[in-house]
């Protein structure tokens, strides 16, 4: 079992360097936004593997939508140039999901800088 789960981990680390070189160098897509791919997890049977992305400078979620739209859409073409570059007998499927970490740290960061703010506002307020 742990031999196939370091299998499964090996796949998935290929996989993601291997599509963000397809993906910056291949799919020529105006609307395509600045696409970053945070993890890919591939399922233990080697049928399917969840991409997680962020985009860069976009954050509505209409642009969101359609960067997912485009990468709908060119999934196949990106399938068939895993399948030439990586050593596999069947490329899994490709899912496409959109990262929400990255969006959800920078609105913490932002709550705990207020915060801090705030404090640093209250403790001058004290002193005086």
């Amino acid at each position: 079992m742990a031999n196939e789960n370091s299998r499964t981990h090996r796949v998935a680390d290929q996989m993601q360097r291997e599509l963000a070189l397809l993906i910056q160098r291949e799919i020529r897509d105006p609307r395509l936004g600045m696409i970053t791919i945070t993890a890919v997890d591939v399922s233990r049977d080697l049928a399917h593997a969840k991409v997680y992305i962020t985009l860069m400078n976009k954050d509505s979620d209409e642009e969101i939508a359609e960067n997912l739209a485009i990468l709908k859409n060119v999934a196949g073409f990106l399938r068939m140039q895993l399948g030439k570059v990586m050593k596999l007998r069947s490329v899994p499927q490709l899912h496409f999901h959109y990262d929400e970490s990255v969006r959800r740290g920078v609105h913490l960061s932002s709550l705990i800088e207020r915060a801090v703010a705030e404090d640093r506002e209250h403790q001058s307020d004290g002193e005086e």
